[in-house]
């Protein structure tokens, strides 16, 4: 369990917390680049860490993240006209351009240079692969692009998406390294979803409901191994990359594509799951991305309009509890992702740590938790750059493999835990 003033760090990541602080020493995932999708379209609204901001795509296509509200008295710029390389205020006409700085002030003389002391916050956005991703630091500190693989593979290969999820950052985070879990909540869907069936590795999934978690420090984070029993005295390895704050790969099945999650926060009390699909040396074949927009797999679908999902608290996530009796699920709830969101999110807004009672599967989360701490203090206390900030952090892969009881998996996965070009996950 944590004490109360360390769950209250971890969690809290308005401006000026230390949470909050360390997240903006990160490229982070804003919008899917489909939000903004030409220049001088309608802008973004986009909360952030607490802020709230506004994204806008000019004439030029240019990128720009910035304070949603006016200067002059407070109007929200998203009622604005995108335009001539900025964004005009339809109350008083004042202009800005994407970095927030204030270009034209109609009421005013040009020659008094006023527009020229106006400046919103503002935040980079730059397009990687099919997501616009913000820095929101010290400009001096501004880390590397990042170079996250599923990001960085040509168009075809790769798939995301997003969805709100109503609680705190750390506890969807903490789901997503809990591989102990998978046995139970999404044992059926193992075999059920397209994204996910056929995969020999399934049948160890299903097996072994006491796996044993091997966790090992790596370089942007953690290395969370947990091993299950296969044939002939072997062990099923599945191991799971966690790059801080909050990036994670699911070991892989078969052929099937990789996917994985980041969790940002929105707000103390809700955040961004981003959820990715990619394969290292295929395209995706439509079925497989079809199923991925039809919210298969790690995604979901949504409400008409919006990115939350059509499974929310609102309508008990549709919970089928016949189907839940007649082990079609196991929770009653469809879908891998919302059969997380609904458990993660029935734990309330922020989940009170003191009260846990953890065991020996809890391990890679114990570790993340501890991690981040001594990360999150060393960067608010001494400037000390984050973990996972280099991309050579970044280039990573989860990984599935059988190995003997004598090769600890640290050594014999070495190779295929790093990003190899032309050459596919390790997969069981």
């Amino acid at each position: 369990m944590l004490r109360r003033e360390q769950n209250e760090l971890l969690t809290q990541t308005g401006p000026g917390t230390v949470m909050g602080n360390f997240f903006r020493a990160y490229w982070m995932p804003a919008l899917l680049a489909s939000e903004l999708p030409e220049n001088d379209c309608p802008p973004v609204r986009v909360k952030l860490l607490g802020e709230r901001l506004l994204a806008v795509r000019d004439t030029n296509g240019e990128y720009g993240l910035i304070d949603e509200f006016c200067a002059h008295r407070g109007v929200s710029l998203w009622f604005g006209r995108v335009e001539d390389g900025g964004i005009r205020c339809p109350y008083h006409g004042w202009k800005y351009d994407v970095s927030g700085q204030c270009t034209e002030v109609p009421s005013e003389p040009a020659a008094n240079g006023f527009c020229k002391r106006i400046k919103l916050t503002g935040y980079k956005l730059v397009k990687i692969g099919d997501v616009l991703w913000t820095y929101m630091g010290p400009p001096d500190s501004e880390p590397p692009l990042p170079e996250w693989e599923f990001a960085t593979v040509p168009a075809a290969q790769s798939f995301t998406s997003k969805r709100l999820q109503e609680s705190n950052w750390l506890q969807a985070m903490e789901g997503g390294i809990d591989s102990s879990h998978v046995t139970f909540l999404h044992g059926r869907n193992l075999e059920t979803d397209p994204l996910f069936h056929g995969a020999k590795g399934n049948d160890y999934n299903r097996a072994d409901t006491a796996p044993v978690f091997e966790v090992a420090e790596s370089p942007g984070g953690l290395w969370i191994g947990v091993r299950r029993n296969a044939e002939e005295g072997n062990y099923y390895w599945r191991i799971t990359p966690w790059v801080m704050p909050s990036f994670t790969m699911i070991p892989p099945r078969a052929d099937h594509p990789v996917h994985g999650h980041f969790w940002i926060p929105i707000d103390d009390e809700t955040c961004w799951a981003w959820s990715y699909d990619y394969h290292p040396t295929r395209a995706l074949t439509d079925t497989e991305r079809r199923a991925m927009e039809e919210g298969k797999g790690v995604h979901v679908a949504y409400v008409p309009g919006t990115f939350r999902p059509a499974a929310n608290k609102d309508n008990d996530y549709l919970i089928d509890r016949a189907g839940q009796k007649a082990g079609l699920t196991y929770s009653g709830v469809e879908g891998i992702a919302m059969q997380d969101a609904s458990l993660q999110e029935s734990m309330g807004p922020i989940v009170d740590r003191t009260k846990e009672n953890l065991v020996g599967t809890d391990n890679g989360i114990i570790m993340a938790r501890n991690r981040l701490l001594r990360a999150a203090r060393a960067h608010a206390e001494k400037g000390a750059v984050p973990p996972g900030v280099d991309p050579a952090h970044q280039r990573i892969r989860s990984a599935a493999l059988i190995l003997p009881p004598d090769q600890p998996y640290t050594e014999a996965a070495k190779e295929a835990l790093i990003v190899r070009p032309g050459v596919r996950q390790t997969s069981v």
